[in-house]
């Protein structure tokens, strides 16, 4: 059994280590890698989060729809259709840059903004990882109905 120090009033983690880990030397290393799954996965879900917190926003999604109809609008253009002030556009765009769905690029004192597809591409197949999931359990659904009609 393996505890770790608890933060200032937290709670004691503890887990089993490996029967591999014989002594503390093996017990760092099998303990490195099991963190470190556990940090790329947490990384990966929070990459996840703020780009589903990033599309949550209808004025953001209008954003990002019409960057995809004109790559590399200017920040004024953005701005020109929506139901919000320049400054109100700069903070939505600051989201989406920091979820990784945009890109600026500065030509003088003009802003263009670039879709930057990564996070997106994550995004769609974490759901299409799930929609195998629901569209079978639907599908059961939709069997289990019928038998009993």
């Amino acid at each position: 059994m393996y505890a770790r120090q608890a933060p200032r009033g937290g709670s004691i983690t503890k887990f089993n280590l490996p029967a591999v880990a014989c002594n503390a030397r093996s017990a760092a290393v099998d303990m490195g890698a099991e963190w470190g799954i556990l940090h790329h996965m947490a990384k990966y879900q929070a990459r996840l989060s703020r780009t589903f917190g990033a599309l949550a926003d209808p004025t953001r999604r209008a954003i990002l729809a019409r960057l995809r109809q004109e790559p590399g609008a200017s920040v004024t253009q953005l701005a020109r259709d929506l139901p919000v002030k320049l400054p109100g556009v700069m903070k939505h765009l600051d989201v989406l840059a920091a979820a990784g769905l945009i890109e600026r690029v500065k030509a003088g004192r003009v802003v263009a903004v670039h879709l930057a597809p990564g996070p997106l591409r994550e995004a769609i197949s974490w759901l299409q990882h799930y929609e195998r999931f629901w569209s079978g359990s639907l599908d059961k659904l939709t069997r289990y109905l019928e038998e009993d009609v």
